[in-house]
């Protein structure tokens, strides 16, 4: 074969990644407002006001007999919802490794839970019932298909590429969070110009997210190609039987499993950062629901900043020392927050500020970072223990928050106890070994990692 052909066909595989790689940003921007809209902003108070109308005299519902407070009712329906997950995950991913057809998984995942989430406009009422269960339906098909999307990444992505895409994919989240955000919040503050109530807002603002999420999952659908696999692992095992082969297999990879635990601890305390910066914004620094939402929407904004600028930095020191200096800044941010006087939404917005330069960048490279960690063959397999550290494990967080406050009565003391998990994620990733990690699960070491 002479020099022009191989030229060629190089320039053939390049252009073909590239083209995959923007079908697999635009399913970030296709789920991603889901987890903004729905799951950040609106479903929450919504569903536990449909949960209170529904209550008995003593504030309680009874789904399926068991007497729950109207106000629990959102948070064991997440809870249930990654329950499921946990079950669900690894039979996907190795149902995926095994047969190498990624992409019609995807699809079920991706448009069972868009059709759950555009089926909330049916949510009104005292129908809790309904909307805890397409709830759970959608929370569920969204960690699914983020497993099988995820697992995409060491597919399309040469080694040297994959901190810039993986980044990449998480700015067009963000993007697509903040630009529909945008448009949501328009729908709900004029609700009464637009002539509907803010109940029928609420219900569209869910409901257009489900479609949005199913609209441009076609882009992704079309883009993406199946691989044949050669991987053996896949054996006909079914949930929590999967589980514990995907965990008997980690253990033939100690570092990967090694980089696992850092992630779990250090992720942990980003999402409780996440779910409780809105409780320690109003109760402990009185700030009203406005500020709240403005509050989020500059999140989002920055953290398509935040995603671009750590991928350009890992270029230049390597994934791993860029997350370390991410871990720092979420300590810091963390330190500034205890010390944020009450009612002044400006310095809140500074915080908001801090947290959204760093969150998109820590996430998009702790996923690059672990799929140069994820032997051939067994990348959705791996994903699925990965998916569930991010989603399935993160319960420590809200306990150390919650037991905090029920301690001290104090919120301060509460959020600047969450800096444990920066400082134990940071000492224990910087003792992995990411080279030899990187050598032990069969994969090329990149120029900088």
């Amino acid at each position: 074969m002479g020099t022009d052909t191989v030229r060629e066909q190089a320039a053939d595989e390049a252009a073909e990644r590239r083209r995959e790689q923007r079908g697999w940003y635009v399913y970030d921007w296709a789920c991603s407002v889901y987890s903004t809209s729905v799951l950040t902003v609106f479903l929450g108070p919504y569903l536990t006001s449909v949960a209170k109308a529904a209550a008995d005299a003593d504030g309680f519902v009874h789904p399926l007999g068991i007497p729950l407070r109207a106000g629990s009712f959102f948070a064991y329906c997440v809870s249930a919802s990654v329950i499921l997950s946990i079950f669900v995950m690894p039979l996907a991913g190795a149902a995926a490794d095994r047969t190498g057809r990624k992409k019609p998984l995807l699809a079920v995942a991706a448009y069972l839970g868009a059709a759950a989430t555009a089926g909330m406009f049916f949510l009104d009422g005292d129908r809790y019932l309904l909307g805890g269960l397409l709830l759970i339906v959608a929370n569920a098909s969204l960690a699914v298909s983020m497993v099988l999307y995820n697992s995409y990444l060491p597919q399309i992505a040469t080694p040297e590429e994959r901190d810039a895409v993986s980044s990449r994919g998480w700015a067009f989240g963000y993007a697509a969070g903040s630009l529909v955000l945008v448009a949501n919040l328009i729908l709900y503050t004029a609700h009464d110009t637009f002539g509907v109530s803010e109940t029928t807002a609420v219900r569209i603002c869910l409901a257009s997210a489900g479609i949005w999420w199913g609209a441009f999952t076609l882009v992704p659908l079309k883009r993406l190609r199946d691989r044949r696999t050669t991987s053996s692992s896949g054996t006909s095992t079914h949930g929590w039987r999967q589980l514990a082969a995907t965990v008997r297999d980690l253990r033939r990879q100690p570092l990967t499993l090694a980089f696992l635990l850092a992630y779990l601890v250090y992720n942990d305390g980003i999402q409780t950062v996440i779910s409780q910066a809105s409780v320690y914004g109003s109760e402990e620094l009185g700030l009203d629901q406005s500020t709240l939402i403005v509050a989020v929407l500059l999140v989002q904004l920055l953290a398509v900043a935040g995603a671009l600028g750590m991928g350009r930095l890992a270029r230049t020191y390597g994934a791993k020392r860029t997350i370390l200096g991410s871990l720092i800044a979420w300590t810091v941010t963390l330190g500034a927050g205890y010390f944020l006087p009450a009612g002044a939404p400006v310095w809140f917005f500074v915080l908001a500020a801090g947290i959204g330069l760093v969150l998109g960048g820590s996430q998009a490279l702790s996923r690059s970072l672990f799929s140069h960690l994820v032997p051939p063959g067994k990348e959705a397999e791996y994903f699925s223990a990965y998916e569930m550290s991010d989603r399935g494990m993160s319960w420590l967080g809200p306990l150390l928050f919650g037991l905090t406050y029920q301690l001290t009565g104090s919120y301060r003391d509460a959020i600047i106890s969450l800096v444990a998990f920066f400082v134990v994620g940071f000492v224990l990733l910087a003792r992995v070994p990411v080279r030899q990690a990187v050598r032990d699960a069969g994969n090329p070491i990149p120029d900088r990692i």
